[in-house]
């Protein structure tokens, strides 16, 4: 005998299954919406930041030398803080990922615009910058990057004075296709720019603060200020 059918039945299982669909519609589009939203704001800060690094060196052409600033302490913080943002994004989206890609064009905007900021500073004052250029890649053929990574940033927050820049090497940018050039950049990573002169291989710390003698001298410093009875 054939089972009679039940309008109510069915009718309950289809708005069962609308609400289950509307929900997750409802949740993808609120994840969406927070992803663009998060998107835009680093967006916002990058190029703020850019704007703010050239009024910085618009203010610094007319001080005096004597006022010993070759950076922004702020503006350094927020490319640290955009670095660990980005690093963070690239883990949880992938380092394809076609949002990152384009935050990562951005930000190593700002990083060669402060690079040309802090020299042109440099050589107005006749100083010489604390800079590293540090080229890694995410292609699979960097074993040591991560590594790399966890040094620079390290010696990044313990020495105010130092930039760190860090550029994809296969960003596809043309900024970092340029400083490829200039220092005529082999497929070897990780890779370090230090007073013009490329250093390929992992470096430990220790390393690193020889190759830059000055570091050694503002620790020395550091220490002697602490140190000193007022």
């Amino acid at each position: 005998m054939q089972q009679e059918l039940n309008p109510k039945k069915y009718i309950l299982v289809f708005l069962i299954t609308l609400g289950v669909f509307a929900v997750i519609f409802l949740l993808s589009d609120f994840l969406y919406n927070r992803r663009i939203t998060q998107v835009k704001g680093i967006e916002d800060t990058i190029n703020r930041n850019i704007l703010e690094s050239e009024i910085q060196y618009a203010l610094l052409a007319d001080a005096s030398c004597d006022t010993d600033e070759t950076g922004n302490p702020v503006l350094v913080g927020e490319i640290n803080n955009l670095t660990k943002r980005l690093a963070y994004m690239e883990e949880q989206r992938g380092t394809n990922d076609a949002e990152v890609i384009s935050l990562k064009k951005y930000y190593s905007l700002l990083q060669a615009k402060d690079y040309l900021l802090v020299r042109e500073r440099a050589k107005q004052c006749d100083d010489k910058p604390l800079s590293i250029i540090y080229f890694y890649s995410n292609a699979g053929n960097c074993d040591d990057c991560k590594k790399m990574g966890y040094v620079l940033t390290s010696m990044r927050e313990d020495y105010d004075k130092l930039h760190v820049y860090a550029f994809d090497y296969n960003l596809g940018l043309s900024v970092v296709e340029t400083l490829k050039s200039i220092y005529k950049l082999e497929d070897r990573f990780p890779v370090l720019i230090i007073n013009r002169k490329a250093y390929y291989g992992f470096k430990t710390r220790a390393e690193i603060e020889a190759m830059i003698p000055e570091l050694g001298r503002m620790t020395a410093t550091s220490t002697k200020a602490t140190t000193t009875p007022k």
